[in-house]
């Protein structure tokens, strides 16, 4: 029973399955799209994943231009430089392909070009005044469900943090999800972004906001995650273990777009902004270590993950059922050989407060999670993880 009122909103439009690249250009169609602006980057170029794209626009006799200076973890900087070629080309319809940076980039991109004022202006809550152009998004990656967020994550060098834009302007008018663009990803991408987007779910299903819809599409993702992403990992041309990743990823966008994610990602902000590492790795290096302390605000919701998760838990209490899906994600990272200890990743110990200082910044997603944190209590969970 839904108790309260809440909000749901996602895309407009998702097209979703093994050749939905090739209906951009119908959709560029439909938008009215006269010229357009592909934000990606050079991976993704040399993968050869912009053919299909350039191949749809082509055949729909639609202009483009390329913008492929997108980075990890994009620094603001990135944003001046895509939107000083979309005005400089005329540009009417932008194209985000790629990870959650090119798709970031590609949302922020589309604001600045019909907003005044600086990005930084834009950092928080419902605070852009006016829709952007058209985007269309196009994920390379399972991982971040930016495609349907209204959400975009930038790089703040000065305060060495992520900061976030959340505002519906950011939602594309159109999202194609197609797993085949998946198939050439190196394992170890597959492991962090497939990591990442279970922590999406994971979050999203623990938060404080999360609702009876939002609990259908985070359930359903850890399902999906939880059994497809070890094969997806292991033999990267599996189909079927990429199509059942992209779809996890893709919901459990949805879920944390409405229900919002917690401490993991709040702690792993910081571990980005300060020491440059991908986003999915940091929220590996955390999420067990914050499950393990958030079991005591939602024991219930962390022993249906175990049973998500296809542990067996029959005859266990609510507790040891819990503590049974933080071993599960602890087993998983190891099976994808990524780090779960801060001291694996050459993090020295003695950063360790300045870290937790950047956590409880991180407000707007601490106020999300199942169990208040202190600075002290954060201090702790990082020790934890060293």
């Amino acid at each position: 029973m839904i108790e309260k009122l809440t909000l749901f909103r996602t895309t407009r439009r998702i097209l979703f399955g093994v050749g939905a690249v090739e209906k951009i250009g119908a959709e560029a169609q439909l938008l009215k799209g006269k010229k357009v602006l592909i934000i990606t980057d050079s991976g993704v170029i040399q993968a050869g994943l912009l053919e299909g794209v350039e191949k749809s626009l082509q055949a729909a006799n639609i202009p483009f231009v390329l913008f492929d200076g997108v980075e990890p973890d994009p620094r603001i900087e990135v944003v001046e430089k895509s939107v000083e070629k979309a005005k400089k080309e005329g540009i009417d319809l932008i194209i985000g392909l790629g990870g959650g940076s090119s798709l970031d980039i590609a949302k922020v991109t589309s604001i600045m070009i019909t907003n005044s004022g600086k990005i930084d202006g834009f950092f928080g809550i419902d605070l852009v005044p006016n829709p952007g152009i058209p985007v269309i998004l196009v994920p390379t990656t399972a991982g971040t469900g930016s495609e349907v967020t209204p959400i975009a994550i930038l790089s703040d060098t000065k305060e060495k943090l992520k900061k976030g834009i959340i505002s519906p302007t950011l939602f594309p008018e159109a999202a194609i999800v197609d797993p085949k663009l998946t198939i050439g990803l190196p394992p170890s991408v597959t492991a962090f972004t497939g990591m990442d987007a279970l922590t999406h779910a994971i979050e999203s299903y623990a938060s404080i906001n999360a609702t009876d819809l939002t609990d259908l599409f985070a359930l359903r993702a850890m399902d999906l995650c939880s059994k497809n992403l070890r094969m997806a990992y292991a033999h990267g041309e599996n189909l079927a273990a990429r199509s059942n990743m992209m779809e996890g990823s893709l919901l459990a966008g949805i879920a944390f777009a409405n229900a919002g994610v917690g401490a993991v990602h709040a702690f792993a902000y910081p571990l980005g902004g300060e020491f440059h590492l991908a986003h999915g790795l940091t929220n590996t290096l955390m999420l067990p270590y914050v499950m393990r302390y958030n079991i005591l605000g939602c024991p219930g919701k962390f022993a249906q993950m175990a049973k998500a998760f296809g542990e067996r838990v029959e005859g266990l209490s609510d507790l040891d059922s819990a503590e049974a899906a933080v071993r599960f994600v602890e087993r998983l990272s190891d099976d994808l050989r990524v780090p779960r200890r801060l001291r694996d990743v050459k993090i020295p110990e003695s950063a360790i407060p300045g870290l937790a200082e950047g956590a409880m910044k991180v407000t707007r997603l601490l106020a999300n999670n199942p169990r208040k944190i202190t600075l002290e209590d954060a201090i702790a969970i990082y020790q934890s993880a060293y």
